[in-house]
């Protein structure tokens, strides 16, 4: 099935990638989540992980094909997600509508928020 929106709810630990039908209100999940652990032990530096340039094409190789795009998440690496694709994937990160700050919620209430975005965004396109 197609959709034209995602979501990625994105931490340095995994990805959930939510593909969302407004036609048919559901949720179509990924194949798989993107599950990534890595450590920084004895270490000089910010104590940030690196950025895992694997790990972030295996999350936009899944939304190449949507039109728009949201990212959340709780920390630095749905910036750092953003960033990447716009060095590396312009054209997904041209999709990308919006960067916002989630805590740890749920499948079903990160597409709650998602779907208010997509909604208020597609309002403010038919402004312009």
């Amino acid at each position: 099935m197609h959709t034209n929106h995602a979501v990625i709810w994105v931490d340095h630990h995994e990805a959930h990638v939510l593909f969302y039908d407004p036609e048919h209100n559901q949720i179509i999940r990924s194949n798989a989540k993107q599950a990534h652990l890595h450590h920084k032990a004895n270490v000089i530096g910010s104590g940030n992980a690196p950025e895992d340039r694997h790990f972030f094409d295996e999350i936009l190789a899944q939304v190449a094909d949507v039109s728009e795009i949201l990212l959340v998440g709780p920390g630095f690496a749905k910036g750092e997600l953003q960033e990447y694709a716009t060095e590396h994937h312009a054209a997904i990160a041209k999709k990308i509508i919006g960067v916002k700050t989630v805590d740890h919620p749920t499948d079903g209430q990160v597409l709650a928020y998602a779907k208010e975005c997509f909604q208020r965004f597609e309002q403010l396109k038919g402004y312009t």
